[in-house]
Formats: C-alpha cells, sequence, structure tokens
C-alpha cells in the first residue's frame, strides 16, 4: 500500500471511513468486523470514526467501541503503533436522523476523554472538531484541542467541514500543530478544491470525506463521474478506484477515507492507491475540476 504522511505518522494512502457500519443500513456486528479486518489485510491503517456515528438513542460512540473490538480482535498486530484511529466530537445526534453541533470547548474537552475510554487508548492519535458550532466562536472551540493536546489526551489535532479562513485560523490557535482537515469531495463536490489547495500549500493532510460521491448510483453515470467510467472501462478497473486514483494525483497531502460496510467495497477502495493515472488520464478527468 502507498504510505502518505499525517502529521508526524506515515499512514496508508488510503484510509477507511468506518461511518456506514453504525448509521442507518448499519450491517450486523459479524460483517462490520470483517471488513475491518479486510481493510488491515490490504494495508490499510488509517480509520475514521466519531462519537455521532450511531443509530439510536442511547448509542454514543457505537462506532468508536465497535473498531475498539475489532482491532482487539485482530490475528496481528493493530494497536495505536500499528493502526491509527481518528475520531471526532462537536456534530450530535438525537436518535432521529438529525445531526446538530455542540462546539463548547467543556463538551468537547469531556467527549475526547470519552472517546479515549470508549477506544481503550491512553491518547487519541487523531482528534478532529467535527463541524463548526454558530453558536460558539470557532477560536474557543479549537482551543479546546490545543488544551487537549497540550494535556496528552490526543497526539494530533484536525479538524473538519472547514473553510480557508477557518482553516488559517485553527492553525493559528494551535500554535501551527494542525494536522489535517476533513472535507467533503469527490468529482460531485469539487467545491472544497481551494481547502485541498490550501492544505497542500502548508503542508496538512486532506481527508476526503465521501471521496467517491455516489459513483454506484446509476443514475451518476453520464454526469459528473461518466470522464471516470471512461478511465475505468479502458484500464479494466472499477470507476471507484479510478476516481480514488484520481484524487490522490491532486496533491501528496490527499488521503481519501471511503467509507465501507462490506469487504469488498474497501478492498476495491484500497487497490486503487496501486493505480497511477497517466497524463493523458488526467487530462480526461481534468474536465471535473473546470466545471
Amino acid at each position: 500500500m502507498q504510505q502518505r504522511q499525517l502529521g508526524d505518522r506515515t499512514v496508508s494512502a488510503i484510509g477507511l471511513g468506518a461511518m456506514p457500519m453504525s448509521i442507518e443500513g448499519r450491517p450486523d456486528e459479524a460483517r462490520a468486523i470483517s471488513t475491518i479486518h479486510a481493510a488491515i489485510d490490504a494495508g490499510v491503517t488509517l480509520i475514521d470514526t466519531a462519537d455521532a456515528y450511531h443509530l439510536n438513542p442511547g448509542e454514543v460512540g457505537h462506532n468508536e467501541s465497535l473498531i475498539a473490538r475489532a482491532l482487539a480482535a485482530y490475528s496481528g498486530p493493530a494497536d495505536a503503533s500499528e493502526v491509527l484511529v481518528a475520531t471526532k466530537a462537536g456534530s450530535l445526534r438525537p436518535g432521529d436522523g438529525t445531526w446538530y453541533q455542540n462546539g463548547d470547548p467543556a463538551y468537547i474537552k469531556e467527549a475526547a476523554k470519552a472517546s479515549a475510554r470508549r477506544l481503550g487508548v491512553e491518547a487519541i492519535g487523531l482528534h478532529q472538531h467535527h463541524r463548526p458550532d454558530p453558536n460558539v466562536p470557532y477560536a474557543d472551540s479549537i482551543g479546546a484541542l490545543a488544551e487537549l493536546l497540550d494535556e496528552g489526551v490526543i497526539r494530533m489535532a484536525g479538524i473538519s467541514n472547514a473553510n480557508p479562513a477557518q482553516i488559517r485560523e485553527a492553525h493559528q490557535v494551535l500554535g501551527g500543530r494542525l494536522t489535517s482537515v476533513q472535507n467533503q469531495f469527490s468529482p460531485k463536490f469539487v467545491s472544497s478544491y481551494p481547502e485541498l489547495e490550501l492544505c497542500a500549500e502548508l503542508g496538512i493532510a486532506f481527508l476526503p470525506w465521501s471521496p467517491l460521491g455516489g459513483i454506484s448510483n446509476a443514475a451518476d453515470v453520464g454526469t459528473k463521474h461518466a470522464p471516470f467510467q471512461q478511465v475505468a472501462d479502458a484500464r479494466g478497473i472499477s470507476p471507484q478506484q479510478a476516481v480514488l486514483a484520481w484524487e490522490l494525483s491532486l496533491a501528496d497531502v490527499v488521503i481519501p477515507i471511503p467509507g465501507a460496510s462490506r469487504p469488498s467495497s474497501i478492498l476495491d477502495s484500497a487497490g486503487a492507491a496501486e493505480i497511477e493515472l497517466t497524463d493523458e488520464e488526467l487530462a480526461v478527468l481534468a474536465v471535473v475540476l473546470g466545471d
């Protein structure tokens, strides 16, 4: 598996987004654990989660606890030194399918400590502010991450769903210690390309969430994903692999985290890390950013 830099860690160029294993349509635990084990077998060493990835009330941290059980049951080395688990706090789900934000610094600090307990670690490898809270000054929320770093509760700090101004503000509040930015980015959602470029400029990892952008839906063929289908057909690879290989080509700081809830999905995604697109193929795909 191709490797990329995330703060002071070297991780797989393709990560695993674990959210589908805990929300609506989630699989049974056996399949979820098999998916995580398949990812590790394929060389994936970055797993992304959040305390809000759950379905029912009273299940806060469902996904974190699931990952902890999966790593403990893995037959080979899968401790914190081998697999980086990145979690988040700041978004909550009351159990009715909706989301809301809580950027209160005291809440973020307590949520991080609760996540560490569920993950069974002394310090969280990467903790991310999930989403800006319009009712709390952004600097205050990020200040909580700075305190968590100083206290040793977390080893690295990241942010998610942030615009360029917020990225610069977070980097400043953290004293240059901002490790990653996780934003939605895919062929269907290229509006966060300026954030990707800023991360490349600052040397900060950019983690696209929902990086495939619904490419499995038949309705997408002939729209934003048509060039990727063209490249995939010529190459004999899946269009999903073409999308992820393209995202990896955009900058060395890009580490996509495709979601998966079955082994076959993450195995296909992991294969994209070994695909090097040609200049001709990249020219075909460049139209996506030009629209």
